[in-house]
């Protein structure tokens, strides 16, 4: 039986070229560095936030799901709201040495406060 995969196609355009053959585009996510030799940014922010503090956490260097879970604990321990994207942690409010000193607990010793 044939598999109908035009469903993961659906942004391709027609090719009249007889030799066209559709390849994904399924670039891997860059593997996690260990936590030693991740350059941690902390830094707080308060551009584009409607004048609300938020702490940022940036220079994470792996996959979504890890940064997730670092964004996850950080919001847990720290107790406070936020979001995990595009290779930074948000945070909600002023956080900055908390954070830092979560961070060098849990092993990231590159970490610092911009």
């Amino acid at each position: 039986m044939k598999k109908n995969d035009w469903k993961e196609r659906l942004g391709v355009t027609y090719s009249t070229n007889p030799d066209f053959e559709f390849r994904r585009d399924d670039a891997a996510d860059e593997a996690t560095a260990p936590k030693e030799k991740q350059p941690l940014h902390i830094a707080l922010d308060r551009r584009h936030r409607g004048g609300k503090t938020v702490t940022l956490v940036t220079g994470f260097r792996g996959t979504e799901a890890d940064l997730t879970a670092l964004g996850k604990m950080l919001k847990v321990k720290c107790g406070v709201g936020g979001s995990a994207k595009d290779g930074e942690i948000i945070l909600q409010g002023d956080f900055r040495q908390k954070a830092l000193d979560i961070l060098l607990k849990d092993g990231y010793t590159k970490s610092k406060i911009n």
